[in-house]
């Protein structure tokens, strides 16, 4: 058996392991499967780690080192009650301006799976006082974080950028992040009229409503304001002056600490340690299969079931059943986004920007799926008045249901309208 092969079915071991052993990191399980194809094909272990991503590794530590901070000391939080109070007792307008507070705090660096593990509690709870459809909420809520997510501030974002640049792509984080705002307010609208959204407008505020909405809010404190001081400078910093991201967003997250914004034991212990472990983990394995020619194999497989006209649906479809069952952070972005090119070589008739689009946003549009992170989250903080089996399972038909929607849709705006 030749090492291209070896190598792509290390790739597909390690996805399987995933779904079916969801407790195991893929990034740990990565690692020692490249530690094998090594040992088989004769590549040295100095060879394997030189694709380990440390570029990466310090953009994801130091962003989300920041915006646990943020999260820890209750900055985002209060955020996301200042802008739920602005509907003013207008119930069919929750759902709304959850969505768009999402995507805010999702783009602002903390990235979808942390938003949605944010609000998810609250809006449930809020869904169930107050009358609303808690798989509309679910819906409307966890696709406005996933519509943030290719922020250039967000870690999928990142993690897509620091790929894309490594094939010749850059400069479309603009792009992509409109892009995904474009797909996931669509199907928003869609979950808004198919679950009961018409109905809230009919029935104008409820009592359960205008309760919430009343009780009182407290002051940010002086530490909430440091706090979103500090991001909007390092923000500012980055798009004028090109301050590194990751070693700026250590800088601001040292400084609150220092000034006791927050406790800084309690904020290093809410990173998503795992993440980071598993991106990095599986990007050591594409990294040692694209160099003996497993990512040309890979690309080989999907391009046999396209042509030049499909191409981006056969792509978008593929990334969104794995993304079901898979992590798209983890999976889908390191390891369909370098075989993107050596795709669009194989079977034409697009460009390169539209096809990555189509594997970005299909991959992310499935994970409402309860099988996937930020579906599993809103599952878990229903109220205690849902039924959550049946909400499991619509949710579960959605998250399926947006693979081939995901990828007609991907499809028609990208490479039929032709967006940007």
């Amino acid at each position: 058996m030749s090492i291209p092969v070896i190598s792509l079915i290390a790739l597909l071991v390690a996805i399987l392991i995933s779904v079916v052993f969801s407790s195991l990191n893929l990034g740990a399980t990565a690692l020692a499967l490249a530690l094998v194809v090594g040992w088989l094909g004769g590549i040295k272990v100095d060879a394997i780690l030189k694709g380990y991503p440390t570029s990466l590794l310090i953009l994801l530590a130091g962003t989300t080192y920041l915006f646990s901070i943020a999260s820890t000391n209750g900055t985002l939080e209060k955020v996301s009650a200042y802008a739920v109070r602005s509907v003013r007792g207008r119930t069919a307008l929750i759902p709304v301006v959850l969505f768009f507070v999402a995507f805010g705090l999702s783009s602002m660096g903390p990235g979808q799976i942390t938003t949605s593990a944010l609000l998810s509690g609250p809006a449930m709870l809020l869904a169930e006082r107050v009358g609303i459809s808690p798989l509309l909420m679910a819906l409307v809520v966890g696709n406005g974080a996933q519509a943030g997510a290719m922020s250039p501030l967000a870690p999928p974002g990142i993690i897509s950028a620091n790929l894309l640049e490594k094939v010749g792509l850059t400069g479309v984080g603009g792009a992509l992040w409109l892009n995904m705002l474009i797909v996931h307010l669509a199907v928003t609208v869609l979950a808004y009229f198919l679950f009961g959204g018409l109905k809230l407008w009919r029935a104008g505020t409820t009592e359960g409503a205008a309760e919430v909405l009343s009780a009182p809010v407290e002051p940010f404190t002086r530490g909430q304001i440091a706090t979103m001081v500090g991001i909007l400078a390092l923000i500012g910093s980055v798009l004028a002056w090109k301050v590194d991201l990751g070693l700026g967003a250590f800088l601001v997250g040292s400084l609150l600490s220092l000034f006791k914004a927050v406790d800084e034991q309690k904020a290093i212990k809410a990173m998503p340690w795992g993440t980071i472990l598993m991106v990095t983990g599986v990007t050591v394995l594409v990294s040692l299969m694209s160099n003996v020619g497993g990512m040309d194999l890979f690309a080989s497989l999907i391009a046999s079931m396209s042509s030049s006209g499909t191409v981006t649906l056969v792509a978008g479809f593929w990334a969104g059943l794995v993304s079901a069952y898979a992590s798209t952070t983890g999976v889908i972005l390191p390891a369909f986004l370098p075989m993107a090119p050596t795709l669009l070589k194989q079977v034409g008739g697009t460009d390169l920007l539209a096809l990555v689009s189509s594997i970005i946003v299909c991959g992310f549009i499935v994970d409402l799926s309860p099988l996937s992170t930020t579906g599993a989250v809103f599952i878990s903080n229903a109220g205690p008045a849902t039924d959550k089996n049946r909400l499991f399972r619509n949710m579960l038909i959605w998250g399926l249901a947006m693979s081939v929607v995901g990828a007609v849709v991907s499809w028609l705006a990208f490479t039929v309208i032709g967006l940007p």
